[in-house]
């Protein structure tokens, strides 16, 4: 072995590594320029998504307007009636109940638990009262729960019985 040959090995070693570090930078710079291209298309995604929810939601608040535009109309009606008090509160009666199966089209149901056991899924507890039906029993509904596509949106508010 000749005193050049470790130096030739050193040369090669030290060129291999240079050659390792420059492919690696030229990887590390490869991936960076992904991740910033996949971080703005992720950017620009979440602005679209928020964009169509807002378009979604201004076209269910539409929807549900259009639908109760006749109800406005109705009022506007019976408004004009108002010197007759008979017309007047039949007109009224007309436009709840109207109303009420426009609301019921967009999925609105009544909570009814008069004489039910207490739940407090649907029911809020205002007042006990002793009475002779079983205990949490609703005997009086004090203000009218709703559901809404089978999501409680008002508890009803109830009085129950205690027997104690």
């Amino acid at each position: 072995m000749t005193k050049q040959e470790p130096h030739k090995n050193k040369k090669s070693e030290i060129k291999n590594k240079d050659k390792l570090i420059k492919e690696s930078n030229h990887k590390i710079r490869e991936l960076t320029n992904s991740l910033q291209h996949l971080q703005a298309e992720f950017e620009n995604y979440k602005k679209r998504v928020e964009k169509e929810k807002e378009g979604l939601i201004n076209y269910a608040s539409q929807n549900l307007i259009i639908k109760l535009l006749p109800i406005v109309d109705s009022f506007e009606s019976a408004i004009k009636n108002h010197k007759d008090k008979n017309k007047f509160l039949e007109g009224m009666k007309l436009v709840f109940s109207q109303f009420y199966l426009t609301l019921e089209k967009e999925g609105l149901k009544q909570i009814n638990p008069l004489n039910e056991k207490f739940d407090p899924y649907k029911h809020e507890v205002m007042m006990h009262e002793k009475n002779n039906k079983p205990d949490n029993t609703i005997i009086e509904v004090l203000q009218k729960g709703y559901i809404l596509n089978n999501k409680v949106i008002r508890h009803a508010k109830v009085k129950i019985a205690k027997n104690n």
